[in-house]
């Protein structure tokens, strides 16, 4: 035990709500820690950003650009990254997922043409890329579209 090793005894510090103005007897009392007068101290301060009149940072700075709120976010996959699955199989999202191709499908997954393939293989992505879906249909496989 060493003082980088210090904690707090099981249960001796409570989190959760801390009830203010309670009496100086809390710790918290009279101010309830808000100090004297002020604009602080008083039941209306001012919003989140206000600068006391200045023109506040937001609207200092140019705005500028545009971001599309509706788009997508798609994982491509190459054709050679299929060859770690055995022949005839069924690929889908959560094969990819359980090899460990795909950390993380996001709005969906799209395999793309690149590279060689040698199995017979029944994938299933949310797109295809032309040449890839020539690739898998030419060895007798099928590409479909979820």
């Amino acid at each position: 035990m060493d003082l980088s090793n210090l904690q707090y005894a099981e249960g001796s510090k409570q989190s959760g709500n801390f009830r203010r103005g309670r009496g100086h007897g809390s710790g918290n009392g009279k101010t309830a820690g808000k100090g004297h007068k002020g604009q602080k101290a008083r039941s209306g301060a001012p919003r989140p950003g206000f600068e006391g009149g200045q023109m506040p940072l937001y609207r200092r700075l140019p705005k500028r650009g545009f971001t599309n709120r509706n788009s997508k976010v798609i994982v491509g996959i190459n054709v050679s990254a299929l060859e770690v699955f055995e022949n005839d199989a069924v690929v889908s999202v959560e094969t990819l997922l359980e090899q460990g191709i795909v950390k993380n499908p996001k709005d969906g997954v799209k395999i793309l043409g690149n590279g060689e393939l040698t199995k017979k293989l029944t994938v299933q992505a949310n797109a295809f890329s032309e040449g890839a879906k020539a690739k898998i249909e030419a060895l007798g496989g099928k590409a479909e579209v979820i």
